[in-house]
């Protein structure tokens, strides 16, 4: 029989344990998936960098990307580590953080196109806090949801609160699009929580009149509001293209990349989106373009299936997972993945107003990167561990 613990050592206070991990329940098929979409998508950069070099330009960085993919990857498994029982008691303290992050930006933050979003780090690796932000609020609010049903009205105002924030500050740097996100995966994780349905319907069409609101009486950002404008009119394909080269160049030349890639694509390399270089933000916000042009109808069906699937089984692993905490932060993580996914897509097709929100685990950036291996290491270990847990949820069939 083992002794008792030596006094002044809490075994419970140790934020990482690779012996609380069930090794055989770690949805491997998961992270094989992450892993696959991660190198198909270094294949897409690694062939814009390779035209580049060919044409004599230098806008795409192969290596830079590499040098940021080996940084962040051992966040993967960090994170994957980390106990359930730890980052609950110190969910405060992670979002916090998030927070603190958040204020730092005005005072020491690197404006670029208009908006101050990072923090320049020796290395050369520039640190975007709303990308961490977004982790930070499903950790938070996953706590207070831990406890707290939502069944009253009176239930909705530390969520709320929780929520706000970080929305607040994201949106005043000013980054509405990556502000917008926090919405559908506070919404699901409300849902998740046992919120009722007309409820959620309801917090839904809040959120939608506030947007039309602040579109009509025009409390965003000019440009902002030209971006609505141009989506808006660029519905129908006259007035796309004959503001071709004004404020919708952006979505014109993404919508001709896609058109441009047929039933199976122009191949590796050879759109020209990546030849002529034309199309801004091909290795981020319009890769998806660059994908769709170079992989045609065939290949970015299979890319969307294939990445969707890695969406659907994230969130079947939180279904399975009994403790009510560690459900509600893999549901967030699911969510995450999926907000960034339907945005991103829906920017380059035309769905959605243009706005700046990469590709998970595709795109260029170090902080789109570090986040997307937190939280993908996250959700892999809180949904392979099994602490004992005395919530009502652990004991529901």
């Amino acid at each position: 029989m083992a002794g008792p613990a030596p006094i002044g050592r809490n075994p419970d206070s140790r934020a990482f344990s690779w012996r609380h991990v069930q090794w055989l329940h770690v949805d491997w098929h998961v992270l094989a998936l992450g892993l696959s979409l991660l190198a198909l998508g270094l294949v897409f950069v690694a062939t814009m960098e390779s035209a580049d070099r060919e044409l004599g330009r230098d806008d795409v960085d192969f290596a830079g990307q590499l040098q940021k993919v080996a940084l962040t990857l051992p966040v993967l498994a960090l994170a994957l580590l980390v106990r359930p029982s730890w980052l609950r008691r110190h969910a405060w303290w992670v979002y916090g953080a998030g927070i603190a992050f958040l204020v730092l930006v005005p005072i020491v933050g690197e404006s670029r196109n208009n908006a101050k979003r990072w923090i320049p780090l020796p290395g050369g690796f520039d640190l975007q806090p709303s990308e961490l932000a977004k982790l930070a609020l499903i950790v938070a609010l996953a706590r207070v949801l831990y406890t707290c049903r939502l069944t009253r009205w009176s239930d909705w105002g530390r969520p709320a609160a929780v929520v706000a924030l970080p929305m607040a500050l994201v949106a005043l740097q000013p980054d509405l699009g990556t502000a917008l996100t926090l919405v559908p995966i506070s919404i699901g994780m409300f849902y998740a929580a046992g919120a009722p349905g007309r409820r959620i319907v309801g917090l839904a069409l809040g959120a939608v009149l506030v947007f039309a609101l602040a579109y009509q009486f025009e409390w965003i950002h000019d440009y902002q509001l030209r971006r609505v404008q141009t989506w808006l009119e660029s519905m129908r394909p006259e007035d796309l293209i004959a503001d071709r080269n004004g404020t919708a160049f952006h979505t014109y030349h993404a919508r001709v990349a896609i058109g441009n890639g047929g039933w199976f694509g122009r191949g590796l390399g050879h759109g020209v989106s990546n030849e002529a270089a034309i199309l801004p933000e091909r290795d981020c916000d319009s890769i998806f373009a660059v994908i769709a042009e170079e992989a045609g109808f065939v290949g970015t069906v299979g890319l969307l299936a294939l990445y969707a699937l890695f969406i659907a089984l994230i969130l079947w692993s939180a279904s399975g997972v009994r403790e009510r905490f560690s459900r509600l932060v893999v549901t967030g993580v699911g969510l995450y993945f999926a907000a960034h996914f339907f945005v991103n897509i829906g920017v380059n097709l035309g769905l959605v107003p243009m706005t700046g929100l990469t590709l998970p685990l595709f795109s260029t950036g170090g902080s789109s990167m570090l986040a997307c291996f937190a939280a993908l290491g996250l959700a892999l270990g809180l949904s392979a561990q099994r602490e004992a847990a005395l919530d009502g949820d652990a004991f529901r069939d």
